[in-house]
């Protein structure tokens, strides 16, 4: 809509038409790219129900403030020579002001009862299916759940009575008689006898989509839940594809996307280690080994946020909220994430990629593996400055909410493109921004 709006203002003015696919390029271009990247950085894509009215409309004022002053610093350096230089720029502020609260509203819509909604039969009525229609309607907005469906085998229902539909009917009659737009497939039980494989294969192909529960989750959660995964799942499906291509062009991205980070923290880096001089004595950075790719060590650089004698026991320990060992600037380098930054010399000297799962230290590496399954996997990528756990969940201090990050380290691990990649980096902006999760 940017570009449309930009092209068809310039056909107004006179020049010939190479001028204006220039102009189009050198200032449409950019500015489409910059109301994109706010969109994205101040949480314009994230679901609707996850913020409330008042918390959208500021959204929305802080996108349109942002989108309004990009586009004065772009088009204001149009070409003297150009006529009606302010009516075009009146045209592009007023485009992108429309594209602005479009989103805003396609953000609101998406929660709305008037929409269209799909409708989901659980296949199942015990505790895996009470988790499934949790996460669905916690999670997806649009999203009705007509009913479960017990398996042959479950006679102990965990749902709620009201919402078990009739076994009287077999499942294929059931999800047409309920105009079913798709089925999770969630038995607790699945001896011989519990998957109706062809009553399943008919709802397919009546157009109906069947997914699995580790599937599902995939798709609502964006990670892979791990007390219903099995080995089977993760050799036999799509996904976890590192090829020799995939790997060269996350390393080129990797170089060029460190090395202009660097140069653009480098003042905010030398203020960093002025003030940490200043706050506490001690050195600037800290260095400690982490566990890299195929569970190799490396050493991980980062600006001294806590005091010298943080584990002066030398019990390792994770950092906890409100924790007395932090010091007054490591408290604001851990909220702005600015303590992370020394991470990208790493990242050039290949330690660690720019995206990629958080680098743990041996010793929580070594308990982890013992106590979760496939924690293992995560090591087959590089370790990350930022990544898909880190944007979708807090700060990890326990087991458990190790457990909850891994999920999204096997999401990531699956399914990392170079798209995934920058859809990580913008939302680390909008994690940055507004301090969440932070330590």
């Amino acid at each position: 809509m940017v570009l449309v709006a930009v092209c068809a203002a310039l056909l107004l003015q006179e020049g010939s038409p190479g001028s204006w696919v220039s102009l189009a390029s050198t200032h449409g271009g950019p500015l489409a790219a910059g109301v994109f990247f706010i969109n994205y950085a101040n949480g314009m894509a994230d679901p609707a129900h996850r913020a409330s009215g008042l918390a959208l409309l500021a959204r929305t004022a802080l996108a349109v403030l942002l989108a309004l002053a990009l586009t004065y610093a772009i088009f204001s350096q149009l070409p003297i020579e150009l006529e009606q230089r302010a009516t075009l720029l009146a045209a592009a502020m007023f485009v992108v002001s429309v594209v602005v609260l479009r989103r805003a509203y396609v953000t609101h819509l998406s929660t709305s009862p008037t929409r269209v909604r799909s409708r989901t039969l659980i296949f199942g009525s015990g505790e895996a299916a009470r988790v499934v229609g949790h996460t669905i309607g916690s999670a997806d907005p649009n999203a009705e759940i007509v009913g479960f469906y017990p398996g042959p085998n479950e006679t102990h229902p965990a749902v709620p009575h009201a919402q078990l539909l009739p076994v009287s009917r077999s499942l294929i009659e059931t999800a047409r008689e309920h105009r079913v737009d798709e089925i999770v497939v969630a038995l607790t039980e699945r001896r011989a006898g519990s998957m109706p494989l062809r009553e399943l294969l008919d709802c397919k192909l009546q157009g109906v989509k069947v997914y699995d529960l580790n599937s599902h989750f995939e798709k609502c959660l964006g990670q892979i839940r791990i007390d219903y995964l099995n080995a089977g799942w993760l050799i036999f499906g799509d996904g976890f594809n590192q090829g020799l291509g995939r790997t060269m062009v996350k390393r080129v991205f990797d170089i060029v996307s460190a090395s202009a980070l660097i140069a653009l923290a480098s003042p905010i880096m030398l203020l960093t280690t002025l003030a940490i001089k200043l706050d506490s004595r001690g050195p600037v950075l800290y260095r400690q080994e982490r566990t890299g790719l195929d569970n190799k060590p490396f050493q991980c650089v980062k600006f001294r946020s806590m005091r010298t004698d943080a584990e002066k026991d030398g019990q390792p320990r994770w950092a906890i909220s409100g924790d007395d060992r932090i010091t007054r600037v490591g408290r604001l380098l851990r909220v702005s994430r600015i303590d992370e930054l020394p991470q990208l010399f790493s990242v050039l000297k290949g330690d660690m990629s720019l995206v990629g799962p958080r680098p743990e230290r041996p010793y929580f590496v070594e308990q982890l593996t013992r106590e979760i399954p496939f924690y293992a996997v995560r090591h087959s990528v590089k370790p990350g400055v930022t990544g898909w756990a880190q944007v979708r969940y807090q700060y990890g201090s326990t087991v458990e909410d190790s457990q909850e990050k891994l999920q999204y380290d096997l999401h990531y691990v699956k399914n990392h493109t170079l798209w995934l990649d920058l859809q990580i980096l913008v939302e680390t902006v909008h994690v940055v921004l507004t301090g969440k999760g932070a330590r």
